[in-house]
């Protein structure tokens, strides 16, 4: 609970009483290494704190080879898939834990009370959102702005520990480009 309340006291100060009954609604869950948590179709119901381990965001293909791999989530940071979170509609992506992960969780209808109930609920929500907002924003200007083999020095220089956890088919998905153009970027580096 110490990570998240360091998160939470870094973007503004809770009173004891907001943050006893924020992290009384909180759910510690431990989900192993390879696992599928949320699937496609599946309505997500959880925002989720990560106190360890890493989170990829995924559309799923017949063919395993052609996901589409689009998100990254780490250690400090917050995962869901967040539209279907906000509209409670079906999700278009699944979430796979890479590692075995510890998150703590809360549920959209103790959520919506956290916001009724605390003075700072609405504040942590929406800047938690703007935070969620502008790494999809960061993304999506890498991939119209930069080159593949810019896309990934710049994945490797902001996450170095990455290569050591990810598999090189999901990176390759990540940054656009087949498994193959990977490898020859990394051949020239």
């Amino acid at each position: 609970m110490e990570q998240i309340k360091t998160y939470i006291d870094q973007i503004a100060a809770i009173s004891k009483s907001d943050w006893n009954f924020f992290s009384s609604k909180l759910l510690r869950r431990t989900i192993p290494k390879k696992t599928i948590f949320l699937k496609i179709n599946e309505v997500e119901n959880h925002i989720s704190f990560i106190e360890s381990g890493v989170v990829r965001l995924y559309i799923p293909k017949e063919n395993p080879d052609k996901e589409i791999t689009f998100g990254f989530s780490f250690e400090d940071q917050f995962i869901s898939a967040y539209d279907s979170f906000l509209t409670q509609k079906p999700s278009l992506y699944q979430l796979q834990t890479l590692t075995e992960t510890s998150l703590l969780s809360i549920s959209y209808k103790d959520l919506q009370e956290v916001y009724k109930t605390t003075q700072i609920g609405n504040l942590i929500g929406r800047l938690t959102a703007e935070r969620l907002f502008l790494i999809k924003s960061k993304r999506e200007q890498n991939l119209l702005n930069l080159t593949a083999e810019e896309r990934y020095l710049k994945l490797f220089k902001e996450r170095p520990e990455l290569i050591k956890i990810i598999p090189l088919k999901y990176i390759s998905s990540y940054i656009g480009v087949t498994a193959q153009a990977l490898s020859r970027i990394r051949k020239r580096l």
